[in-house]
């Protein structure tokens, strides 16, 4: 009876000892994707790469200045955003934070190492009575 209680409890330190080791090579591998209120995408959008996922009629209403401009609609928007630095965070936004939710939630499992969207999307943004440029 004794051996049988030191090998369960064995295979219980065992399996923890793994589950705990996995979970920390998870949290290591995986970057980090938040949606952030116009106060902290201000603050994160500096030095990030600033990406607007709407489309171009939207973009014509305004963009936040120093904004590259991806189609979230084009056939070839995946691959484009492929090639960004997966190295320096991305700032993402769109018209109420929808598409640039998704497109953050792509950057993360393609390994970009920090994604910010902006939460209520452009929309929000002018609410807060933030700037905007004409393309």
């Amino acid at each position: 009876m004794k051996k049988i209680m030191q090998f369960g409890t064995g295979v219980v330190l065992t399996l923890s000892i793994f589950s705990c080791s996995n979970g920390q090579e998870s949290a290591q591998t995986t970057g980090v994707f938040e949606d952030v209120n116009v106060e902290q995408f201000t603050q994160h959008k500096e030095g990030a790469q600033l990406l607007d996922v709407r489309t171009p009629d939207e973009w014509n209403q305004g963009i936040i200045e120093g904004a590259t401009m991806y189609n979230f609609y084009d056939a070839d928007f995946k691959d484009r955003i492929s090639k960004l630095n997966k190295d320096v965070p991305v700032a993402v936004y769109c018209k109420s934070g929808g598409r640039s939710g998704q497109t953050g939630a792509m950057l993360r499992d393609m390994g970009f190492k920090e994604v910010y969207n902006l939460k209520g999307g452009i929309g929000a943004w002018n609410a807060a009575g933030k700037p905007t440029v004409k393309p």
